[in-house]
């Protein structure tokens, strides 16, 4: 019997998907090889990779004014990836908008810097990141090319749940922690990223939307730096990460035939309300997460009495409750809830919080 992994990335993989990759990792297919030996040009891999592309695509309901790109260097690499794509005029010229709402925010605001001016449009900083701020109360400098959003802090597990009033702006947001977990509005942004090693596949990968008319020609630019490279190329320009792509591949098509990103969201929500309704009944545990902002992805909690955090740590490992460890800069614990983890390892979690509240209570 596998462990539950709450890791928050690399996450723990669908177990179905696994089981497949077993079954194929010797030889695919009656090929004789692996797919991880394969030429990327081969009409096998050529085919794995239009397959997930387009699974990915009917996941998401992206529709043709987008192109779906796969990249190497994972999310941190499209924090300077973004502005130098997006940005235009010389470096005194250019001017982009950023959240701050937590760590990864700081660094991609911190990549940014170097390519233009920046304005932080809102910020949660003064309540330590603890709640996301309202689309309304973001301030919008109109001489921006483009406003950038972290969706879901996966450190601090804080979320923009809600997206009915987003602005009038070139949106992009990264949706590392978040992508593939329910429903989003495509079409709502001007730019989508995600590193695949939460919800997606394993690390090393990232997939990109990009609205088409942003793919422009950046002779300033290394080749491997421009979306437009990717996009003319079908995301083959040099060897892409070919074993990241087909294991995403699966993954999508896992997703598909559970009943798509509906059916992951009611289970998703399902999974966070037993958590965080057993934190909230409790005395002993505590999430300080804004109710609206909570992630239905990343639960940090903690306990009131902190010397009891090692042995939560080694006592759950020891019940195969794996990766709970909070981040260190926060501290605590955390639970990553991805699409992965299945509702009896969220179950298996607050029964030995109840146990272990009830022996240290």
């Amino acid at each position: 019997m596998r462990n539950y992994n709450f890791c928050a990335g690399p996450s723990a993989l669908p177990t179905e998907v696994l089981e497949e990759l077993k079954e194929e990792i010797l030889d695919w297919k009656n090929h004789g090889l692996s797919v991880m030996e394969m030429s990327h040009r081969s009409k096998e891999v050529v085919e794995i990779a239009e397959t997930a592309k387009q699974d990915f695509i009917e996941l998401m309901d992206v529709n043709s004014d987008y192109e779906v790109l796969f990249i190497q260097g994972g999310a941190s690499l499209q924090f300077s990836m973004v502005p130098m794509n997006l940005l235009s005029g010389s470096k005194t010229e250019a001017l982009s908008n950023y959240l701050n709402v937590g760590q990864w925010s700081i660094k991609a605001i911190k990549e940014a810097k170097k390519y233009g001016n920046l304005k932080i449009s809102a910020s949660s900083e003064e309540v330590s990141f603890k709640k996301y701020p309202k689309p309304e109360e973001w301030k919008i400098d109109a001489e921006a090319s483009y406003l950038h959003l972290v969706m879901n802090e996966t450190i601090d597990g804080a979320c923009l749940r809600n997206h009915e009033n987003l602005p009038q702006i070139d949106l992009v947001a990264d949706c590392s922690s978040c992508i593939l977990s329910e429903p989003i509005d495509v079409s709502k942004f001007a730019l989508i990223y995600a590193g695949a090693q939460k919800n997606i596949g394993p690390a090393g990968l990232a997939i990109v939307v990009i609205r088409k008319d942003l793919l422009r020609e950046r002779n300033d630019l290394p080749a491997m730096m421009s979306y437009k490279t990717y996009a003319d190329s079908d995301s083959m320009y040099n060897t892409p990460p070919t074993f990241a792509w087909y294991l995403s591949g699966k993954v999508f098509s896992w997703l598909k035939n559970r009943g798509g990103l509906e059916n992951q969201k009611r289970i998703n929500e399902s999974k966070a309300n037993k958590l965080y309704a057993f934190i909230d009944s409790s005395d002993f545990f505590k999430n300080d997460v804004d109710i609206e902002s909570r992630s239905i992805m990343n639960v940090p909690f903690l306990m009131n009495d902190e010397s009891l955090n090692k042995k939560f740590l080694i006592e759950s490992e020891a019940a195969g409750l794996l990766n709970l460890g909070g981040h260190r800069s926060v501290g605590g614990m955390r639970a990553s809830i991805y699409n992965a983890i299945p509702e009896e390892g969220v179950d298996a979690l607050v029964s030995f919080m109840k146990d272990f509240e009830k022996q240290n209570g």
